[in-house]
């Protein structure tokens, strides 16, 4: 999993980014202002970043800029506000941005978000370690996807968890009912990394209630986080 630097000066949108990114299994460390969000990019070398545009000292927007002049802006920077205009995000894209998200940031938006600065990231890194090509007409440092060699197991797609549950249907309806739903929330839990975000969003609960349905069906909730 990642690490992942959540710069914002409203402690509530901290701390929902905080749980939500936790609970996907990353590492976060949390910056209410600019100097502190300095610190942390020395300090933790985050894989992405989530800046927000409106702050009391610096605002994000100079922030990424100083960030790109110093030869700083080493990972993906996606931008937060609530407030900010089209000039502005567009403005924060040209310095160096990956992408702008609008407050308030809903969970579907976010962690879509979040997924492509890190591919992003990965791929910017793996480029970077990459041998300069000097043959065939390519540019020196890059190398083109499609020359990249896949095995054939690559191209099968996971078939994610597999779950084979057997019902003995002579049980009165409620025991066998409460059967069904822990092995549906058990492989649910398998399929998503034990993420109770990603199994909140699939089953279509809210997170409070999924917490109490899973402790009152004896689900095991203790999981490692990669």
């Amino acid at each position: 999993m990642a690490n992942i630097l959540v710069v914002d000066d409203e402690l509530g949108i901290r701390d929902l980014l905080c749980e939500i990114l936790n609970d996907e299994g990353h590492t976060v460390e949390l910056a209410e202002n600019a100097a502190q969000a300095r610190a942390a990019r020395l300090r933790e070398a985050p894989d992405l970043v989530l800046l927000d545009i409106w702050m009391p000292d610096t605002d994000g927007v100079t922030l990424l800029k100083e960030w790109s002049t110093s030869g700083a802006l080493t990972m993906p920077v996606i931008m937060m506000s609530g407030h900010a205009t089209i000039d502005t995000a567009v403005e924060a894209t040209r310095i160096g941005a990956l992408a702008f998200l609008e407050k308030p940031i809903t969970l579907q938006k976010l962690l879509k978000a979040v997924e492509q600065g890190l591919t992003r990231g990965a791929l910017r890194k793996l480029t970077q370690s990459m041998p300069s090509l000097s043959s065939t007409g390519a540019r020196a440092g890059t190398v083109a996807l499609a020359d990249m060699p896949i095995s054939a197991a690559e191209l099968v797609p996971d078939p994610g968890p597999q779950v084979t549950q057997n019902f003995m249907l002579d049980k009165p309806l409620r025991e066998g009912r409460d059967e069904y739903e822990k092995a549906y929330f058990e492989f649910h839990l398998a399929k998503e990394n034990g993420s109770m975000t990603r199994v909140a969003e699939k089953t279509g609960l809210e997170r409070t209630h999924l917490y109490r349905k899973l402790k009152q069906l004896g689900v095991d909730l203790t999981r490692k986080r990669g």
